[in-house]
């Protein structure tokens, strides 16, 4: 009888014992989309686009950072999906990928915002940061440049519905509803088409991570 009750008792720590409804559907959608299903990319984006939207708005208040940052979120997750593990909810591993995601992108922006311009202070008063001039800046210089020729590159090579709503967005920096009025296109649309654009780039640059 206590080998009966040791079992039941295991099976009902399981983290997956009592996944809702909502949860188990989830599950079907990540099987299908790890086939290669699109729609069931498109059903669990469309599911948690919002909710993800809302949940990364906390974190900054960018609202079309915010988008953007979305978009990466679900391309990071629908890349990883072979790391996924059924035994926790699929919500839960998303949000955990949304706000890692989102700390990065945190972290590297306040980096870039250190000017070494400004004094420093200190106890004995301000003092202004001095820099080595040193040749290695130009070697970081021709590596930079190697890395904008790989990523033009893998832009030029996208379909060009593609290749257009990227370039409006990151190289003339116009808003979703601004390349929606320009292209002619419900703004849903631009959305899928930035969010499968940048699928594609991901796909193409991950096999050229030893170049950057």
């Amino acid at each position: 009888m206590s080998g009966s009750n040791d079992s039941n008792t295991a099976a009902s720590d399981s983290p997956r014992e009592n996944a809702s409804e909502s949860s188990r559907e989830d599950d079907v959608l990540v099987k299908r989309a790890m086939g290669g299903d699109e729609q069931a990319f498109s059903e669990l984006v469309d599911k948690y686009q919002r909710a993800l939207y809302f949940h990364i708005l906390k974190m900054i208040k960018d609202k079309e950072q915010v988008n953007d940052l979305v978009q990466e979120a679900f391309v990071k997750a629908f890349d990883n999906l072979n790391t996924y593990s059924t035994n926790y909810a699929f919500s839960t591993w998303l949000y955990r990928i949304a706000t890692n995601h989102t700390i990065d992108y945190l972290r590297k922006k306040k980096l870039k915002t250190l000017s070494i311009d400004e004094p420093v202070k200190t106890r004995d008063g301000e003092m202004q940061m001095q820099l080595e001039d040193e040749s290695a800046g130009t070697d970081r210089n021709i590596i930079r440049k190697q890395r904008q020729n790989i990523v033009q590159n893998a832009i030029d090579e996208l379909p060009p519905k593609y290749r257009k709503v990227i370039e409006m967005r990151h190289m003339e920096e116009k808003s979703y509803q601004e390349i929606a009025d320009v292209l002619d296109l419900p703004l849903g649309t631009v959305k899928a088409h930035i969010f499968r654009a940048r699928e594609l780039l991901y796909k193409s640059l991950k096999d050229k991570r030893d170049k950057f």
